[in-house]
């Protein structure tokens, strides 16, 4: 069995950290406010979460990025606390990247993230589904893999025929996930 560390952190719920399991997490910007609008932002906010995900030895499943906020889904290293530390760095390379662009210094750009330990495979397949799909729920496109900024091509390239059939089997439409945001419709 698989041994669980919880933390308590300043916020609740409590976060659970299991090494080699899977976690969704969701980040909004201040207030949702739009600081990765356009194609060179978004370029920016998604080259960043990649290299921090590989970086810290996270295996990325799905992400979708947008101008206010972003979801990814990942299979956790055997330090699964490792998890703040890497939002920690994408927030801060992130926010000091889109600040110059801005010409403001200091400002804060991230408001908060929410993670999810994904313990249970009819949790994990609907939520993979779902980032996928992030954009084609938001209205950006009708197909998800002509959004460039998520995993939705990648998924469709990367992976066999029946493991994608069995993915977009499960419906999304009725899990709990914090995504209340209005991406930018003019992302291109």
């Amino acid at each position: 069995m698989e041994q669980k560390s919880s933390r308590r952190w300043h916020h609740r719920p409590e976060h659970i950290f299991v090494p080699g399991t899977m976690y969704i997490v969701t980040a909004s910007t201040l207030h949702q406010q739009h600081f990765f609008r356009g194609r060179e932002r978004l370029r920016l906010l998604n080259k960043v979460l990649l290299e921090a995900l590989d970086d810290y030895n996270w295996s990325v499943q799905a992400w979708a990025v947008f101008s206010n906020h972003y979801h990814f889904i990942a299979k956790s290293p055997e330090d699964a606390t490792t998890l703040k530390s890497m939002i920690q760095r994408l927030h801060s390379q992130t926010s000091r990247e889109v600040n110059k662009l801005d010409g403001t210094s200091g400002r804060q750009v991230w408001f908060q993230y929410w993670d999810t330990c994904l313990t249970f495979e009819k949790s994990y397949y609907p939520r993979l589904n779902y980032v996928h799909n992030n954009a084609v729920k938001h209205g950006l496109v009708q197909k998800a893999e002509d959004y460039p900024f998520c995993s939705a091509a990648w998924f469709q390239a990367q992976t066999e025929p029946a493991f994608r059939r069995k993915v977009e089997s499960f419906r999304y439409d009725r899990i709990k996930i914090i995504d209340d945001f209005e991406p930018d419709k003019d992302w291109m």
